[in-house]
């Protein structure tokens, strides 16, 4: 139940809105205290009477009530909420949001907030590709709001695509969780690698992959958000995060990352192994650049660590350990292999075959498979949305095996 949560819903300008009333419905049913906050041009896709009557409280579009002239404080509502919700969320306001613009109540409460925000995007799919829309997304998240993102449908426009509002029934599942969390996973620790390794051959070039890192963020992110305790050993990426609720360790050589790993995994109740980390790198590092001109043409070559072989070994009873297999042929025998020769309690399998999936993608296709050989396909999805499917699959089916 959600009696005596009070939740804060903005509002803006954009045709989704007419799932809001469903969702007020739901959280009233919890028990939730529901205060309505909408933009001046939300006003023209929801009609204030509809969310007065539902949430039982005066709708607020403006910093003054128009009939007694009171004034309605954006400090206040700011303090009075125990989470914030911004659905739909349109481009123009996310813009707004993300560079601090104040120019309606609801950017005022905003900026007021001291709890929890969650921020639903809506919007057409060339205006959610937009990279504007992007950076926009990414600011929001460094200041710690969690996105619900949009999912794949048809759209105002006619078009097919992301962008649609997340339905009401979900969006209310992830707040109650947010406000009650009820998992088996809060206060777990979480130690989760992601990323590449570069392998130094001189002060400019490196052996590298294309691994960008976003698998193994996004799950971070799915595990805070079930309570869980994260640490996150992170190699070179463009993506940058910055959720205080996850200690991040970079690393950039196989050899520190077999460090940073190793020094922490004792601690760890489960450990996720999602980084692309080289199988060898130079034997000898030139301190020089090395010249075209002085006709070397090879590198000597040798191993590193086998980082997930070494914790296979070390792992206790107590403890869960998860492995990452890309494989680009015999997928599954191979991974199977690597399960077992590596005494993990799950791999994950992505395959370079299956189109959208595996390195330089958002999104991702995999196959979650079992020590004992169950195998559990997940379709192509973004990867932040393979990342709830994972964590839920260790917090239902493993940890109480």
């Amino acid at each position: 139940m959600l009696k005596g949560k009070k939740i804060i819903i903005g509002i803006t300008g954009s045709i989704a809105a007419y799932k809001i009333p469903l969702l007020i419905r739901l959280l009233k049913k919890e028990g939730a205290e529901v205060q309505i906050v909408m933009t001046p041009f939300a006003t023209e896709f929801v009609t204030p009477l509809t969310l007065s009557t539902l949430s039982e409280k005066p709708v607020l579009t403006d910093f003054f009530d128009k009939g007694d002239g009171s004034w309605h404080s954006h400090v206040n509502l700011g303090l009075w909420a125990d989470l914030i919700l911004v659905a739909p969320l349109s481009a123009n306001t996310m813009a707004k949001m993300a560079t601090g613009i104040a120019d309606n109540l609801l950017l005022t409460v905003l900026l007021s907030a001291k709890c929890p925000v969650y921020f639903a995007p809506a919007m057409d799919l060339d205006m959610y590709k937009h990279p504007s829309t992007k950076k926009n997304i990414h600011t929001l998240e460094k200041f710690g709001y969690s996105l619900i993102e949009p999912t794949e449908g048809e759209l105002a426009s006619g078009l097919r695509g992301f962008g649609r509002l997340e339905e009401p029934e979900n969006i209310f599942s992830i707040l109650k969780n947010a406000l009650i969390p009820d998992s088996a996973l809060r206060g777990k620790s979480i130690l989760i690698s992601a990323g590449p390794t570069y392998e130094p051959i001189d002060p400019v070039r490196f052996l590298g992959n294309r691994s960008s890192g976003l698998m193994g963020i996004e799950l971070a992110k799915a595990f805070v958000k079930r309570g869980a305790i994260v640490k996150l050993v992170l190699g070179p990426t463009k993506y940058e995060l910055t959720n205080p609720s996850i200690s991040i360790e970079n690393v950039i050589t196989a050899a520190e990352m077999h460090q940073a790993i190793t020094s922490s995994f004792t601690d760890a109740d489960i450990t996720i192994m999602a980084a692309a980390v080289a199988d060898f790198t130079p034997k000898e590092i030139q301190k020089e650049k090395i010249k075209k001109a002085a006709g070397k043409n090879s590198i000597h070559l040798k191993p590193t660590i086998d980082i997930l072989k070494e914790l296979g070994s070390k792992k206790t009873n107590k403890q869960l350990l998860i492995g990452f297999s890309l494989e680009t042929e015999n997928e599954k025998e191979n991974a199977i292999k690597k399960l077992k020769s590596k005494n993990l309690d799950l791999i994950i399998l992505n395959s370079l075959n299956d189109k959208g999936a595996g390195f330089e993608f958002e999104t991702n296709k995999v196959s979650l498979i079992s020590n004992h050989n169950k195998i559990i396909e997940i379709p192509l999805k973004l990867k932040s949305e393979i990342a709830k499917d994972i964590v839920t699959y260790i917090e239902e089916e493993l940890i109480f095996e």
